[in-house]
Parts: C-alpha cells; structure tokens; sequence
C-alpha cells in the first residue's frame, strides 16, 4: 500500500507549532517578517547584530540581534528578475523596467528631458537566422496557418494553436545546426555591440558627416531587452532614439536626423554586421529585422504608442531561458543524464549537452572564453537581458534607491530619537535562502489573505 505524499496545506500545522516553540509562544515577529517580504517567495536568511549609538554623546540607543528570532534569522527580499523564482521581486523589477522604458520615451520625468518625446524613435526587433524548420505557431495577430506544408523536406500540416509544446521544436532534430544555434546565442551580445557601432557609422554616411561629426552632434540612445524564442535563440527587442548633443547635454536632434533615416540605417547596419564563427564553417549573422515606430499620435496606423512599448518591453524583462524548455539553474555533468526528469524538452535538451561538449576546454580550447558549460541552461546565452546606453533615461539602481529612501523615510518616522545624529554598528552574515515547505505554504496562506483585503 502506497502512503499519500503530504500536501503543503497538511504542513502549517506543524510549522506554527514549530514557530510558537522557537519563539516562546509568540509568533508576531516571524509574520511582521513574512508581511515585509511583500510576497517574495525564496527569501534571503541573514544572522548578525546592528547597535545604534548617539553620535556625540555615545548612549546606547537601541540593540538589535536575530537570535531573538523564531528561527534565528532576519528575512530579507530575494530581489530576483526572474517570474519563474520569485514572482513578487519579478513583478518589482518588471515595474522598474516599464518606468525607465517609459521616462526615456515621454521625457519630463526621472532626470529625461521633455523634448525626447519629439525626437525620432523606433521599436526595433533583431532575431537570430534559421538554423533548421521548426514548429510553427500563430503569427503576430494571431492568425494560425499550415506550419510546414513542404512537398520535399520535412514537412507539417498542422495548424499549431497558441500554447502547442511542439511549437518551436525542429521538425528534424538530426539536420539542426545545434552548433550554429549554441554559438549564435553565445555570441549574441557580441553582435549587439557590433550593431550599435555600425549603426552610428550607417548613420554618420548617410548624413555627409565624418564620425567624428556626428558624435559631435548627435547621440544614439537605447534601451533593450533580451527574449528567448520558442526555439530557444535569443532575440533582442530595442527602443532606439535619436538625440541632439551639446556637450553631454541633450538637445534637439539636427533637421537630417528623421524617422526614416533612422529606419534605414538601423537595418543597413544589422544587415553588415558579420561575426567569425569557427566551428559552423560560416559567419553569425542577425535574421530578421523589424522596425515600428513609436509616436505619440499621428496618422500613422503603424506607430506603436510609448506607453505600449514600455508595457511590451517590461512584460519580457522578467522571463528567461526556461520559458523554451530549460533548466532556470545551472548544471552539473550528474544532470546531463535526467535533464528529462527536470521537464527540460528534447529540443532544449540537446541544446545543452551541445553547450557542454562546446565548452569542453580539451577539444574546444578557442571557446573557452565562452563559458559554454557555466551558461549551458542559458543554451548558451550569457549577456545581460536588461540593458540600455548612458543617456536614455535613468537607472535601475536610481529607481530602486528612490525606493529604499521612501522606505526608509518611513521607518525613520516610527524612531524615538533622531536618526541624523546616530552611528550603527552591524554585522550581517549569509545564512541561506528560501523557506522551508511548511513555512512557504504558511507564508502563502499570508500572503493570499493579504491580496484579499487589498494590503
């Protein structure tokens, strides 16, 4: 007789005895810790001790130790990007990401100047080339049509709906260029870089100017965020801007620098740009190049407005990897042979025994820069997946500073003394993270009461 595998729910009670035990039956301090969390799901543990002193007289005004804790420990916010760990610091950094897009795109807010949003500006979506037919689902608009109906060659009939697990995997696994697929990803920051360069230089040809003139004179802005395909290739979706400078000070772009000159040059210079590739035997190249642009308002049914874009783009900046079928971890040489057993797809699977056979610094020396196995749940990919030039608008790091001031602001106000002439001594120490599974199904028991009475 097989026993029924205990549910989380079967687990709070055991873990509130636990906590009433652990903290002399008083269980206030671990909630007061869950409800600061704001809902983030895979917690930092720290142990330490912090001690206020008056700054000129040196009392001692106030002492804080974690040992006082029920579990010992003080839980702090995880702050991971990624929906597939932590959905609550996701859904933060998600929001961060819509205001920096959005401040760079209307301006007057956040340190950008108004007059941006009259300056020409795209949405730009650069992709990876094929490297073999793969499943294929709804287009754009959603329009499902026959994925592969070839009369030689490998072949589909279906009309793949939205959510189909078959979309984006080969039709023919044996005839996939894994390689190319694994080296395009590991080298698809590198072409990121490149772009930008060709593009100031595409720019700078179209416009009669020297380089150096057209630094002078214009800045090229951006913002972008990476997106992994059902195919498991990254593909970049970009806010490009063209400004005026005077010094470092942004102005109005000059009279030449138009929409559609900016159009034109962003898909020369993708089309140029051309990465040596050892192992495939030919260059890395991007695919396909869309661009959209973005007005305000206009007769122009093809212009996306700023505040869709910053949504669109905020939307992708907290998925990664997984979303193709892989590992949101790293692994190990032990995983290479249950990768199944994780959930991992075939297609994703091969992807990364091709990123570790690559990264082998015995048989593959010249790829070792890569880190090939570090990056093979990335399928390869190990370039940043929020990124933007100096000037386009403000900072992660400036929005979540504002945010820890406001914070902090409040909690100084609760303080019998002033916080202005005080010194604190602490001494923090990394103890884990995570909860426990009872203490996560406590934690979300919390958290749902909580979204239920709007806190």
């Amino acid at each position: 007789m097989t026993e029924t595998p205990a549910q989380p729910g079967d687990l709070i009670g055991p873990v509130i005895r636990d906590l009433t035990r652990r903290s002399n039956h008083d269980v206030t301090r671990w909630l007061r810790q869950v409800d600061r969390l704001r809902g983030c799901t895979d917690p930092i543990r720290l142990t330490g001790e912090s001690t206020t002193l008056h700054g000129t007289t040196g009392e001692l005004l106030h002492t804080y130790t974690t040992r006082d804790e029920p579990h010992g420990q003080l839980l702090i916010r995880c702050g991971n990007r990624r929906a597939s760990r932590c959905p609550a610091c996701a859904e933060t950094y998600r929001q961060d990401t819509f205001h920096l897009i959005r401040a760079g795109l209307l301006g007057g807010t956040k340190g950008v100047p108004e007059i941006v949003r009259t300056h020409p500006k795209v949405l730009a979506t650069l992709t990876a080339p094929s490297f073999g037919p793969v499943h294929r689902g709804p287009d754009k608009n959603g329009t499902t049509h026959l994925c592969h109906p070839r009369r030689t060659g490998p072949s589909c009939f279906t009309r793949h709906q939205k959510g189909d697990p078959t979309i984006g995997q080969p039709l023919d696994p044996d005839t996939y260029d894994y390689t190319a697929h694994v080296l395009w990803n590991a080298h698809a920051a590198a072409l990121w870089h490149r772009f930008t360069v060709y593009l100031r230089q595409h720019l700078a040809a179209a416009t009669g100017l020297t380089r150096k003139e057209f630094a002078r004179t214009t800045r090229l802005s951006f913002a972008k965020v990476a997106e992994y395909q059902a195919r498991g290739v990254v593909h970049f979706h970009a806010v490009i801007r063209l400004d005026g400078r005077n010094d470092d000070t942004l102005t109005t772009p000059p009279a030449w620098a138009t929409l559609d000159l900016l159009t034109t040059a962003i898909e020369s210079a993708a089309k140029a740009v051309h990465l040596p590739a050892p192992e495939t035997g030919h260059p890395l190249t991007w695919g396909t190049i869309d661009t959209r642009p973005i007005q305000s308002a206009g007769p122009d049914d093809n212009a996306l407005s700023e505040a869709a874009v910053a949504g669109y783009i905020a939307k992708y900046a907290t998925k990664a990897a997984e979303t193709s079928g892989t590992l949101d971890r790293r692994v190990t040489h032990h995983d290479l042979t249950r990768l199944h057993t994780h959930g991992v797809t075939d297609h994703a699977a091969r992807l990364i025994r091709t990123a570790w056979d690559l990264g082998n610094p015995e048989t593959h020396p010249h790829l070792a820069p890569l880190r090939l196995r570090q990056w093979a749940h990335m399928l390869g990919f190990r370039g940043h997946f929020s990124t933007k030039s100096r000037a386009y608008s403000t900072t992660l790091t400036a929005l979540r500073r504002v945010r820890l001031e406001y914070r902090k602001a409040q909690e100084l106000q609760r303080l019998p003394y002033d916080p202005t002439s005080t010194l604190v001594l602490a001494h923090w120490k990394y103890a884990g993270q995570g909860f426990t599974p009872g203490e996560s199904a406590l934690a979300a028991t919390i958290n749902e009461g909580g979204k239920q009475h709007g806190r």
